[in-house]
């Protein structure tokens, strides 16, 4: 007969697993070691598109343009690409080298995960190397016997059952995760480990242990209109269906990693009378969301990816948009996303490049702005490919 701990127990899992809920590892000895299972079968993604003739040299990333009118803060989710669920471009050997040395010098800040966190760190790993073997099959290969990784783009070698799994992740991917899984004692989803080399304003260490409320608590309207639904659509979200997103911002430069005590920081707070276009980027930070279908842990990916402003004058319909949300926008969420510093100067180049496009009739005259059919892209952007 079972004892009443045990009883009690297995009445809390199924009460858990009702709510929609899923129990964390309870230990790091429960983690297989052996041969890597078909993560696209069990999760039911279907595994990408490959890419034998890849150059990542010559590759060029998406035109994410994720602007919409009306404007205001949702979660803006859209079903996952399963090709791209991992993309690299030219910058790869630039950004690893840069996230290695970002890692070296700050450590914990960087990468860090709490104990229970093990299964899922693991199997993020697993499922991101399945991923990349899969997509770029010339760049990566995996030795299923000696468990060695082979990254020929920057001709290194892991041996991934004597690795930390984040570090792993963080020397051979240009893109950053954190891992959550419902708290025992309260159900809400929690942050439990990250690599992020990305951030503006925070890092691992000011998130990590946090549920999703606290993590959001400086994002406007969240409390009042997405904290909930959150909370609701995580405990139910299914591995099967995994979805995207994007956020912008508009920086001078391309700071990728960035905090309030750096200098560059600085540059928010006023508005330079010398600033040129050239030296203004548009930064989006496209992101995925998925469940693991091991864990439970539900994972967000996100890459920073930084475009030249001066390309909007070329892209048909995006100085229109741009230009609405920046004067019309509710001002908290460009004051929390920190447009203000360039506003003098990219106000003025969209009003231009707005009339310009008019007039070669790359869209209509008195056009009612609103969300383009391609977004989070452009008409014709496949051209620019």
């Amino acid at each position: 007969m079972e004892s009443p701990q045990i009883a009690l127990c297995s009445l809390v899992a199924v009460i858990l697993l009702l709510a929609g809920y899923r129990l964390r590892p309870l230990a790091v000895d429960r983690i297989s070691r052996r041969q890597f299972v078909d993560y696209f079968k069990l999760s039911g993604v279907p595994p990408p598109v490959p890419l034998p003739e890849f150059n990542v040299d010559k590759a060029k990333a998406r035109p994410y343009r994720p602007f919409r009118w009306s404007y205001h803060q949702t979660m803006s989710l859209k079903k996952m690409d399963p090709d791209y669920f991992v993309e690299l471009e030219s910058t790869y050997r630039e950004r690893i080298a840069q996230r290695k040395a970002l890692y070296k010098e700050h450590g914990k800040k960087i990468i860090d995960a709490l104990p229970g966190s093990e299964l899922a760190c693991r199997e993020l790993m697993e499922m991101v190397v399945q991923f990349l073997c899969a997509r770029y099959p010339n760049q990566f290969q995996l030795d299923r016997r000696s468990g060695l990784l082979h990254n020929r783009i920057l001709n290194t070698s892991y041996k991934l059952d004597e690795e930390d799994p984040l570090v792993v992740l963080n020397e051979n991917v240009p893109e950053d995760y954190l891992l959550t899984l419902p708290d025992p004692k309260t159900g809400l989803y929690t942050m439990v480990a990250g690599v992020c080399c990305s951030a503006l304003g925070w890092n691992v260490s000011t998130k990590i242990g946090k549920p999703l409320k606290d993590i959001h608590d400086v994002v406007p309207d969240y409390k009042e209109k997405m904290e909930f639904s959150m909370d609701r659509f995580f405990s139910k979200m299914p591995s099967d269906k995994p979805i995207q997103r994007g956020s912008w911002g508009l920086e001078i430069g391309q700071p990728l990693y960035l905090q309030p005590d750096d200098p560059h920081f600085a540059l928010r707070n006023k508005q330079d009378p010398n600033l040129r276009l050239e030296d203004i980027f548009l930064r989006v930070d496209w992101q995925t969301l998925r469940r693991l279908p091991r864990s439970g842990s539900i994972v967000f990916n996100f890459k920073a990816l930084f475009t030249p402003f001066t390309s909007f004058q070329n892209e048909p319909y995006i100085p229109h948009i741009a230009l609405k949300v920046l004067k019309e926008g509710k001002r908290s969420i460009l004051e929390y996303k920190g447009t203000w510093h360039v506003e003098h100067k990219v106000i003025p180049a969209l009003e231009e490049w707005s009339r310009e496009q008019e007039e070669k009739g790359w869209v209509p005259k008195n056009w009612e702005v609103r969300t383009l059919d391609e977004d989070p892209y452009f008409p014709g952007w496949e051209e620019t490919m």
